[in-house]
């Protein structure tokens, strides 16, 4: 368990903000005949007038045989994570996962988020609804005393409620001077089992969730990970940090 202390946290503030103004600027491209390369070009641009870098370029996630060359993440469709920004150009009916981590001076954040570009279906609607409303339910429950097992239940019992699969294998995790810190944050658990949450732990968290199967396939090309029957997912996350007055968003979007 890492505890940060204030300065830390404005450090971490300033990190959230950058990223937020970033990911929103993504969120607003995210339109029919974008080409997802053009993600990457804006979201570097904006980088380099902050000031800052990404959390995401260079690293090397577990799993993977080499490090990542982007720096944002944008997963397609049946992608889950770790897709590469590329020359596709986006059509109706697509989702799109726009994963991104910010360093400012030293100081990480992490969120993500999905779109349903053009018309979308009733169940992908559902999908993306479900999924968002996981996370906010499951950030309610990060709070002092509580447990990382109730963060979990939330998540779980909100997408499995609405008929949905909780994707196995990926989770979220502490954050803050690394991009992967202790503990992990699972998208399902029991109420008051697992680690107590203290004051100024620092938390991502991010539901991750489908319309089919729970089970995921890494790919061979980009070592992205997929639904293995190729079901539509989705994905949010948020910073928070835990304070004595609840959970304060790092990440607001």
């Amino acid at each position: 368990m890492i505890i940060r202390n204030e300065k830390d946290l404005g450090g971490l503030r300033a990190s959230g903000r950058i990223l937020v103004d970033i990911l929103l600027a993504l969120r607003n491209k995210a339109k029919v005949g974008v080409v997802l390369i053009e993600f990457e070009e804006l979201a570097k641009a904006m980088l380099k007038d902050a000031g800052a870098g990404s959390a995401f370029l260079n690293y090397h996630p577990e799993g993977s045989s080499k490090s990542y060359p982007f720096n944002i993440c944008t997963s397609l469709n049946d992608q889950v994570v770790h897709g590469e920004p590329t020359s596709y150009t986006l059509q109706s009916g697509d989702v799109l996962k726009l994963d991104f981590g910010v360093v400012y001076k030293g100081y990480i954040t992490d969120a993500a988020l999905t779109v349903a570009l053009g018309e979308a279906s009733p169940e992908v609607k559902k999908l993306l609804g479900a999924t968002e409303e996981s996370l906010r339910l499951a950030i309610a429950e990060a709070r002092k005393g509580n447990t990382l097992g109730d963060i979990g239940w939330a998540i779980e019992n909100h997408v499995e409620t609405n008929g949905l699969s909780i994707i196995a294998g990926l989770t979220g995790h502490g954050v803050g001077l690394k991009l992967h810190e202790e503990p992990s944050v699972y998208n399902y658990g029991r109420k008051g089992e697992g680690m107590k949450l203290k004051e100024g732990m620092v938390l991502a968290i991010e539901p991750m969730v489908s319309l089919g199967t729970s089970q995921i396939r890494q790919n061979k090309d980009d070592e992205s990970y997929s639904t293995k029957d190729g079901s539509m997912s989705a994905h949010f996350e948020k910073t928070i940090v835990i304070t004595n007055n609840g959970p304060e968003i790092l990440t607001p979007f």
